[in-house]
């Protein structure tokens, strides 16, 4: 049974933002499969191409080892809106995460673009950066 884009989204939301589970995330790429962050800064765990599902977990790791985001997400401010594209293997993520903390609420605000084979992300281009403390 092949997934949607919504049930392949969710899974990938709940094996990063929400378990933080690098195995989870490797395993729904294909063998070969390429993770890209353009946005993050030189020096980030995710600053250049994970090529193959090893590659992408150990990515993955580096970076869940960084200290989360300061406050809870929540869940009832945060939003996505999926859309889909001429390409049925691919679709676009455009996604706004509310962090609360005592302090306030700061939103992080990004795009994914996912583009798929046989069911698993063949490539991913996350397009996000870390919100700057103190902003909302």
């Amino acid at each position: 049974m092949e997934l949607t884009h919504k049930e392949i989204f969710e899974r990938y939301v709940y094996a990063g933002a929400i378990t933080r589970n690098p195995d989870a995330i490797a395993e729904m790429f294909t063998e070969d499969g390429v993770f890209e962050a353009p946005l993050v800064p030189v020096g980030h765990p995710l600053h250049r191409p994970l090529v193959g599902r090893d590659a992408i977990r150990a990515g993955i790791a580096e970076y869940h080892r960084l200290p989360a985001h300061p406050g809870t997400m929540n869940a009832e401010r945060s939003a996505y809106v999926l859309h889909e594209t001429g390409d049925p293997d691919v679709f676009i993520a455009e996604i706004d995460v509310v962090f609360d903390n005592p302090a306030g609420s700061r939103t992080m605000s990004l795009v994914q673009i996912f583009r798929l084979r046989d069911g698993r992300i063949a490539r991913l281009r996350d397009y996000f950066a870390e919100p700057p403390s103190g902003r909302t």
